[in-house]
């Protein structure tokens, strides 16, 4: 019963940048530059995650409409996108979003290196596998995970597993600023100082 409802749990609709680029039928670099160069775009409704933002999908589907030039949505991709994340439901602020976290918040989580044990675990099917996978990236609800913290640390070898409670309380009430809180510039952006 319990893995039925871990199986069913309910999630809102997000969007990452790949799925935000297919819902307009542009490259995703263009969503870059909506955000970069033409300014049409920002993280307002996006949750940052492991260094990548992850818009709510009901913002992204009205996006289209406020552009300068209003572009057309592909409903056949957002029906997709809605049926792959299912069941789930549609959220219009960003603080109204449970706790969700990447592989950076994840070896945070747990006080690990990087996310490679992250990784490992996953692919022997130690660690649950991913709520979504968005933009080619994990993302898992915060409070299963917790939930199956003690059976992971009771099948570890080497690997305490053990839970950082400061980072769990500021993951569970919004406050969390270590690795994946925000997004760091790759490219020419890296290289310009920060104003």
């Amino acid at each position: 019963m319990a893995s039925e409802e871990k199986a069913t749990a309910r999630k809102p609709y997000l969007a990452g940048g790949a799925e935000f680029a297919a819902l307009y039928g542009v490259k995703r670099l263009q969503v870059s530059q909506w955000i970069s160069r033409d300014h049409t775009l920002d993280y307002r409704y996006a949750k940052i995650i492991s260094g990548s933002p992850y818009w709510l999908l009901q913002f992204v589907k009205r996006f289209g409409e406020t552009t300068p030039r209003p572009r057309q949505l592909n409903a056949a991709e957002l029906d997709r996108l809605v049926k792959e994340q299912s069941p789930g439901y549609w959220v219009g602020e960003v603080e109204q979003l449970p706790p969700l976290v990447g592989q950076a918040e994840l070896a945070a989580l747990f006080q690990l290196a990087d996310g490679a044990l992250v990784r490992k675990a996953m692919s022997t099917g130690r660690f649950r596998p991913a709520d979504y996978t968005l933009s080619g990236s994990p993302i898992w609800l915060l409070e299963p995970v917790v939930e199956d913290a003690p059976a992971l640390q009771a099948s570890a070898r080497g690997v305490e597993w053990a839970i950082d409670q400061q980072v769990l309380a500021a993951l569970r009430n919004g406050t969390y600023d270590g690795p994946g809180s925000k997004i760091i510039p790759r490219g020419r952006a890296a290289n310009k100082p920060a104003t």
